[in-house]
């Protein structure tokens, strides 16, 4: 298998960034430059098969015609090629002072295929400064190793590759997923053992592996472990003590430097446990009370949750109770929040269900602020509460015994509330907050740069006969999908699939009837389960959450009456149809899949009983041309119906066609960051 995008254009910000101290391996050193004129000096590295490093390159700027040259014969000379500067441009060099750069060969030209590098001047033709490439030598490059070794069979895997000094790829993984507690485990010394040190997987979770079938994995070593510093990498069974599957890792590879840059976090608290990769917590308690501290790597837009499981054998978010914190530039929120349904906080019969704050339900803020930063991308708050408080609200935090922890990485939305999460505790974590004695178990955090995901195509539907359509709910599909499409979060994690597709626009005909069947729930006690459909002018939705005068400056076009007293209220409201993740599916993973088709053919569809709600409506002149379906009760569902004059499908779909070409989705840290902000996005180029 190519892996492509492993050394690309980020390597220039990346490699600076890990260039921290003398110690840090940034590659195979050639020697330092040779200097001749304008002190031209500096010490040259070779990154991998055709990228240079010069850490503390100098040079006085002075020259006329001077760049970056490179060329095979003997010594430099005319006869040779100009090689781009760290930007990437072949512009005459300007001054450097004791500067980090890197520089990458063109066209796809390798470092063995030259004798030399140069600082050189076109019109003196003479080199200020230049570096020679030993004979025989033999840059960095990925190392395919064998497969695993596993006695048992319950782990297996094809080739190992070592892409670079921090990540291992392993093809075609398979692990039956039988054990209790089976993690990815590497440690040093002759073979696989108990004291070992936890990696996380391939999307960044430390929680025990699931199933695998023949999957591609590429793993990142944490903090600061190499896989010079690491003698093997296994699939260890923790509660078995077993090793189910090993690799042994050579000595003195010789492969690239990590694009992943290191950013410790020390703090002063006698326990610490990660959570997930880019999540820790530390605590200690001291008579009645906790003080934590939450340190997460996340947006400046994101907001960090942790708390209380509310199942006392699960992770369960419903019954849950967490404090949720983020910035607003310098000034940290720390709120504590009750939940009562997988949804924002929404008012239904005149009561707050969902994710809403203590106070708003009838509690009280128990958390007590200490500090709150963000530094170099990462949020830390430190915080204190009662180990057990007299808000029948609050989940007490156990002071002896394990309890059930839950945690959640997200996106703020306009009113900086908190919206469906990205990363979160969906296997069960468990903590012993009185432990005695007291251990830290976390690591220095780590970035890469986010490639670029290539999004779901768009869905556009355009038939001039259609006159009815199917709504129902699904999972929002991440990144790939409603993001992509809608260019915003859905603050539900949930969306409109029409005619089973997933937020498609709609291109329909003024003055001619139309009908919705849509099936987005009827019970009126739980938000996740009501989502009336209407039509309105604005791309939000969720007109029953707006204020009066919100309300005023909204025009609903379709889906809701009035009562005697004047009051709104929606029409379109029928049964519940929603295509939903299986049992074995997991909606952390719904960026592995290429296409819309193929996630949805993954789900099930799940009707209750009871039948669709019609919403008719007739687009007049009054109209505007695009207007908008949404839910009544959450923001962000749906999305576009153009209103035309004549439906004309080949001209619609050439004109949508030529907009998206060429035109590419970058994901953020949701992803990861998706979040995100992590391993998963950089496998979906790879493979």
């Amino acid at each position: 298998m190519e892996h492509r995008g492993i050394i690309g254009v980020v390597i220039t910000s990346i490699l600076i960034g890990v260039c921290r101290g003398a110690d840090t391996y940034v590659g195979k050193k050639l020697g330092e430059l040779n200097s001749y004129h304008h002190q031209v000096g500096g010490d040259v590295y070779a990154v991998d098969e055709n990228t240079f490093l010069i850490k503390n390159f100098m040079y006085d700027g002075n020259g006329g015609d001077t760049y970056f040259w490179a060329g095979s014969r003997p010594r430099p000379g005319p006869q040779g090629f100009i090689v781009p500067n760290e930007l990437g441009r072949t512009n005459v060099l300007d001054r450097y002072l004791n500067k980090d750069i890197t520089l990458t060969l063109p066209d796809k030209k390798n470092i063995v295929e030259i004798k030399w590098l140069a600082i050189y001047d076109l019109s003196r033709l003479e080199p200020f400064g230049d570096v020679y490439i030993p004979e025989g030598f033999e840059p960095p490059q990925k190392i395919i190793l064998n497969k695993l070794s596993s006695k048992t069979g319950e782990a297996k895997s094809g080739a190992v590759t070592i892409v670079d000094s921090k990540t291992i790829i392993m093809e075609d993984f398979y692990y039956d997923g039988t054990g209790e507690e089976v993690y990815f485990w590497v440690g040093v010394g002759p073979q696989p053992h108990s004291k070992g040190t936890k990696i996380p997987d391939e999307h960044g979770y430390m929680t025990p592996l699931q199933k695998y079938v023949k999957k591609t994995v590429m793993l990142e070593l944490p903090g600061d472990l190499t896989v010079f510093t690491v003698d093997w990498l296994s699939v260890y069974d923790i509660k078995s003590e077993r090793v189910l599957g090993s690799i042994i890792i050579p000595e003195e590879l010789n492969v690239p430097p990590s694009l992943v840059k290191i950013i410790p976090h020390e703090n002063s608290m006698p326990n610490c446990v990660q959570l997930y990769k880019d999540l820790q917590v530390s605590w200690e308690v001291f008579g009645d009370q906790i003080t934590m501290e939450l340190a997460a790597q996340v947006g400046e837009n994101d907001y960090m949750a942790f708390g209380m499981s509310g199942s006392q054998t699960e992770p369960a978010m419903i019954g849950g109770d967490v404090v949720v914190m983020f910035m607003e530039g310098y000034l940290g929120n720390l709120i504590d929040y009750n939940m009562s349904s997988y949804m924002p906080c929404t008012e239904l019969l005149g009561q707050p269900k969902g994710v809403c704050e203590d106070d708003k339900v009838g509690g009280t803020q128990d958390y007590q602020a200490y500090s709150s930063k963000r530094e170099d991308g990462i949020n830390i708050f430190t915080f204190r509460r009662r180990l057990v408080t007299p808000d029948t609200g609050d989940k007490a935090y156990p002071d002896s015994g394990p309890a059930i922890i839950i945690w959640a990485l997200g996106a703020l939305d306009i009113i900086k509330k908190p919206s469906m999460h990205y990363a979160w505790s969906k296997a069960k974590q468990e903590i012993e907050f009185a432990r005695k004695p007291t251990e830290k178990n976390c690591f220095a955090f780590t970035r890469s740069e986010k490639p670029n995901l290539k999004p779901w195509s768009g869905f556009h539907l355009a038939d001039p006969a259609a006159r009815e359509f199917t709504a129902r709910l699904g999972p929002d599909g991440g990144v790939r999908g409603y993001l992509a499409t809608a260019n915003h979060n859905s603050e539900t994690g949930l969306a409109w699939y029409i005619n089973g597709l997933l937020a498609p626009e709609l291109y329909i005909k003024r003055n001619i009837k139309y009908r919705f069947l849509v099936e987005g729930g009827s019970n009126p006690y739980d938000p996740r389960s009501y989502h009336p459909m209407i039509i309105t002018d604005e791309p939000r939705g969720a007109y029953s959450q707006l204020s009066e005068s919100q309300q005023k400056e909204v025009r609903v076009l379709a889906g809701i009456g009035y009562s005697v007293r004047g009051d709104a209220r929606p029409t379109a409201t029928g049964r519940l149809c929603l295509w939903k993740h299986t049992p074995e599916g997991d909606r952390r993973k719904d960026v592995e899949f290429r296409t819309f088709e193929r996630f949805r053919n993954s789900l099930m569809l799940e009707c209750g009983d009871g039948k669709a709600a019609i919403l008719e409506f007739t687009p007049n002149k009054s109209w505007p041309d695009i207007v908008y379906y949404n839910s009544w009760t959450a923001p962000n569902m749906g999305w576009r119906i153009h209103i035309l004059e004549e439906v004309h499908t080949e001209k619609i779909l050439a004109e949508v066609a030529r907009r998206s070409e060429g035109v590419k989705f970058a994901v953020t840290h949701h992803f990861v960051l998706a979040l995100g902000l992590g391993v998963w996005a950089i496998l979906m180029v790879l493979i």
